[in-house]
Order: C-alpha cells, then structure tokens, then sequence
C-alpha cells in the first residue's frame, strides 16, 4: 500500500470527513476547483515563493520523478546540506502491522546544528490542537518519515504562517502521526465508502459534495435535518437510524431529549433541542414550513436592507469589508447605496467612512427605520470598525440600535423543510432568482482580489461591476425573504 501526506490532508480538510479521503485515495474525480480554490491555491504558491526568495541560497528538488526526488534528498541530508526544497521523505513503515510506503514532501528541510529541521509554508494565521489539524498531521508525518531515514528525531518542525510568524508544532500532542496513519489504512482498505454525514457547512467546499450530498437527498439522509450535528448524526447511523422518517418512528420529544452524544472531549445531552429537531424532521417528511409562533417582525414603511463583502484574515494582512451594500425597500424605495473602498492605502478606511456617510443621508431622509440583515455577520463587523477607526458623529452606534437579524427571527420562529438557514437556501424558498450564473461570498472575495491585482483598468471595471451586482443581489433576495416571512404570519398554521 502507498500512501502520501497529501491524500491523508483530505481527511481533515476543510472538515473532518472519511469518505473524502476514500475517494481521494481511489482516484474518483472531484469537482473542478471554483474560483476561491483557485485563489487559496494561488496565494499558497505566493507565501511558499516569497518565503523560499528570503531563505538564502538551496538546492531545488521540485521537479523530477518522485522515486529519484526521494533517493537525491537522502544524499543530499547525508553530505548535510543547509536547505533542501520540495525534498520528497519516502519510506516504508510497520503501523499496526501493515508494511505501507509513505511519501511527504516538506518545502523545506532545513540543517541546523548537526540536525534537519522540517518547515511549511501554510496560509493559516491559527494552528492549535482543533483548528488545522490537517497541517499537524502532515508535518507530524513528515517528522515519522524523517526519523525512519536518518536515525534521528527532527530537531524542529513549525509552520511559516499565513503573517509570516512562525510557530513549533512538536508541542501540540493532540495528532499522533501513527495513530492518523492507523486510521486512514483502516478508511482506504474498505470495498466501500464510510459513512460521514452530509452538513451544509461541512460539505460547501469540498469537491465531492455533488455525489454525497445527492446520495444524501435520495436516500432522505437523517444528517439532513437542520439541528442534527455531525456526532448526533454518527450516534443515529450506529443506531441503525439512517433515514428520516427512521427518526420520526424511533424517537419522540422526551427520548430524543435523553440522548448523549460525543460533544469535543464530553458527552453532551441533546436536551432541548428534541423538539426542534423533531419538527425539522417532520417538516421535511412533509415538505412543508412550520410556523411555530407569529415571526416579530419590525413594522416600518421603509427598511434598509443591508449586506456586506468582506476578506476573512487569513487572506489579507487586515480583516476587511471591502463592499458595504445598502438599499431602502418600502414605500419610499431608495436607489442602491454600495460603499466600495477604493483600491488605494487608505480605502479600507474611506470605505468606512462612505458607509457612515450613506447611513447618515438614511437616517436624514428615513428617520430611524430598521436595518435588516442575514446573520450576525453584520453587527460583528460594524463594532470592529468602531473599535479601529472611530465614529465621532455616532452614526455607526445609531446603525447598530436599529440592526435587525431577520435569520435569527427566523430560526427562532420557523421550522424550514430545508437543510439550512442560508440566505442562499431561503430566498429560493421565497422565490427569488438571481440573474448571474456566478454568485457566493467566496467567489465574491475571488473575484475582487482578483480585480485589486489587474492591470487591466477595463477588466477591473468588469469584475468590480460583476460584485455589486451580486452585493444588490443579496440585498434584493433579503426584502424578498422579509416580504415572505411577512405573509407567513398570515398563512401559516401551526
């Protein structure tokens, strides 16, 4: 059996998932990578590059057949080379029996003081023992085959992070290299593929999830239910309790309530969350909305709707909101209002400052009217530019006052027959439809990094053009889903 770092990297990436790693293993073709794949990869290649350009002189094994990578890298570790890059680590080893082949390839190998360092170039601004453990499997692998081959433990293994800080790994014990190793033998050696639950998140970026999330809707997967977490799901498979209607006829409120499921390193009770789940349950049986309670909803002739695009901070040096879109619906419809930083030094903070300004013209038409959003995304980001730019006239805390999370009104009084609370899930509900082919918050981070690194002032124009749209979009689809949660006050029966 011949396994590499690479393939065992899917177990854990981007979420904790067997069947991934089965399907890697056996060469079944995943989706075509989207835009935002294509860009970490990019920026990935960009962080190694950069680092490998400061390093000093070293010798280049990133080309060449893997076999003949790997008998040079010995050679070069014996006449103690300072620094080998993309070495390929080969080697036989015993786990748990089975005699398997190996292969890693660090980018570098680094000589010091009479011993081999191993270091990575990740785009990762947090590694610990729950967040990336792909990255600490890989490099604990890595030490394992380093210590087979020259009899000696590595003196350091660490991560150049995504801001160019450097962490040690040795010290994080929660990944055993043999233990993953015993693990992904154990996965790959079956004639079929295990079992791993769909989840919305779970399953968004990940390749495969056009053939498991198929399977999982024809078969009426119970991991669909909206409520029902990857462990709960685990625990009902082992039951028996596959399908829907399998937990409907097998569980009632009180003991559904009663189950323990892992929960981190505890065992948690699902307690009151029976209820809910149970109704989601029934719902999707059904196909068929439950209104538990009246949605309370703000009364106003006029909403703003109000969406944001921002760059997570493993991306760029700064946490950002590039694009702060608002527009008012109601009686007095107002034209669309983006607030689009410019793309100069300082236009993480005219964008700010845009924002309040079209939020000051708001209220100075509209009074005090509510603000209307999908998830705390929004909130969360007003205060974090409060805190690293200031507001001295007070608009951003008036903002905030009116601030409205139509999802969590949702969730609170409505039972979907639906596998998520996504916006992109409930507007479809509601009946909206998008007019670009192309749409998501990752495509939309994509695609303006890809305008802010252009050349090409009219291509730039197009894709910026090509981001409002889908900004306005949203905006559009969050009054379609508020005007809908409306007449389901009126329609709806529980």
């Amino acid at each position: 059996m011949k396994i590499s770092t690479q393939i065992i990297y899917n177990l854990f990436a981007p979420y904790y998932c067997e069947k991934r790693l089965f399907f890697a293993y056996h060469q079944i073709k995943p989706m075509e990578p989207g835009p935002f794949e294509e860009l970490i990869y990019k920026l990935g290649m960009r962080h190694e590059k950069n680092y490998l350009n400061n390093i000093g002189e070293y010798v280049d094994l990133s080309e060449g057949r893997i076999e003949e990578r790997a008998t040079l890298t010995k050679k070069l570790m014996a006449n103690q080379t300072p620094v080998i890059y993309q070495g390929v680590l080969q080697e036989r080893l015993l786990i748990q029996g089975k005699t398997i082949e190996i292969t890693g390839i660090p980018d570098f190998l680094i000589y010091e003081n009479g011993n081999y360092c191993i270091r990575d170039c990740k785009l990762a601004r947090h590694i610990d023992d729950k967040k990336h453990q792909e990255i600490i499997a890989q490099l604990k692998i890595y030490g394992l085959l380093l210590e087979r081959i020259i009899d000696q433990r590595a003196k350091k293994i660490d991560v150049v992070m995504g801001d160019n800080s450097i962490l040690e790994i040795n010290q994080i014990n929660s990944i055993r290299p043999e233990e993953v190793l015993a693990k992904v033998i154990k996965i790959v050696e079956d004639e079929e593929a295990p079992y791993s639950p769909v989840g919305w998140s779970k399953c968004n970026g990940c390749g495969y999830r056009h053939i498991c999330w198929e399977i999982a809707v024809r078969e009426k997967d119970v991991a669909l239910i909206y409520g029902v977490d990857q462990n709960l799901a685990r625990f009902f498979w082992d039951k028996g309790i596959k399908t829907i209607e399998q937990l409907l006829e097998n569980y009632n409120e009180m003991s559904l309530s009663e189950v323990y499921r892992p929960w981190g390193e505890k065992l948690q009770k699902v307690g009151k969350k029976a209820r809910k789940i149970l109704l989601a349950a029934q719902a999707m049986k059904e196909r068929k909305n439950l209104l538990l309670k009246k949605i309370p909803l703000p009364e106003a002739s006029n909403y703003v709707m109000f969406d944001l695009e921002g760059i997570p901070p493993y991306l760029d040096d700064l946490e950002k909101i590039y694009l702060w879109g608002m527009q008012v619906f109601g009686e007095k419809k107002s034209s669309y209002l983006p607030a689009l930083a410019p793309l100069e030094e300082e236009g993480d903070y005219l964008g700010w400052k845009i924002f309040l300004q079209n939020s000051k013209k708001i209220f100075q038409k509209y009074g005090d009217i509510p603000f209307i959003h999908w998830a705390p995304y929004e909130r969360t980001k007003i205060k974090l530019y409060l805190d690293r730019y200031g507001d001295k006239e007070g608009i951003a805390n008036r903002v905030i006052s009116n601030l409205v999370d139509l999802c969590a009104l949702a969730k609170d009084t409505i039972i979907l027959a639906e596998p998520s609370y996504s916006l992109k899930v409930v507007e479809q509900v509601a009946g909206f439809k998008r007019t670009q082919e192309e749409y998501g918050g990752n495509w939309a981070i994509a695609k303006y990094i890809e305008a802010v690194e252009t050349e090409e002032k009219g291509i730039r124009k197009s894709i910026i053009e090509k981001i409002l749209k889908y900004n306005q979009e949203d905006l559009e689809a969050t009054w379609k889903v508020f005007q809908w949660l409306k007449k389901q006050n009126d329609t709806l029966l529980f």
